[in-house]
């Protein structure tokens, strides 16, 4: 299982959301890429950022870090937030990140999650992000009315090799993960899943590697210490 800590941008800064909820937002750094080299040093060679100003309204402020970290860190860069045109997208292919995630626009822009996939392949992967049973969009402020197996069942006929997703109710709630979910979307499909949300313990790691998910996101359990990246880098990956 490959693990990805990650960076949530916002203004700059490496900030985290609970819930989702952009009135409750913590600041971490004012130097996200330092953040970066902090996670090279621990042995990662993943990294997952976000861009929560594009989420919500689709623009891109903070390429130039992701870009900065693309370029001059040995990390593999997945990056979400706002990529909802396909000039958005080439400007994150070209700016050298391993992974794109589309959300709102793979959700309502069926066309262009089409066109993106075929055209880039597995640089395209889609974030699914899950709130009171749906699939939210627009950086999780809005509801889609997709269930989570209507919407896998579309993208897996599509052809998308990777997918994000998150159950919103735990992320940043660091009250564990939803393991029920992860195992029941990995009996069911075939697209390489990267657990996000709540992963807080080393439990929750291991459960994930034990149900064999493609992928980890850890975010404020690394920030506040609640997980060694070392050992989960370590223990996760074997």
């Amino acid at each position: 299982m490959r693990i990805f800590p990650a960076i949530d941008l916002y203004e700059g800064k490496a900030v985290r959301l609970y819930k989702g909820n952009y009135d409750y937002m913590t600041v971490y750094s004012h130097n996200p890429i330092e953040i970066a080299r902090d996670f090279v040093k621990a042995g990662a060679t993943h990294i997952h950022m976000v861009d929560l100003e594009g989420a919500k309204d689709g623009t891109t402020p903070n390429i130039n870090i992701v870009e900065a970290v693309a370029r001059e860190l040995p990390l593999f860069v997945e990056v979400g937030g706002g990529i909802r045109s396909m000039e958005v997208l080439e400007r994150y292919i070209k700016a050298g990140v391993g992974r794109a995630i589309l959300g709102t626009a793979a959700v309502t822009d069926e066309a262009f999650l089409r066109e993106a996939t075929l055209r880039f392949g597995d640089k395209v992967a889609v974030g699914v992000d899950i709130k009171d049973g749906t699939v939210a969009i627009k950086g999780w402020t809005e509801s889609s009315g997709l269930s989570a197996d209507e919407f896998f069942s579309k993208l897996e006929s599509i052809g998308v090799s990777t997918v994000i997703c998150t159950d919103v109710s735990r992320d940043g709630a660091m009250r564990g993960t939803n393991l029920e979910l992860y195992r029941d979307l990995q009996a069911k499909y075939t697209v390489n899943i990267i657990a996000s949300g709540g992963v807080s313990s080393m439990s929750d790691i291991l459960s994930l590697r034990e149900m064999k998910v493609y992928g980890s996101i850890i975010c404020k359990a690394y920030y506040t210490g609640a997980i060694n990246l070392k050992e989960a880098i370590s223990e996760g990956e074997k």
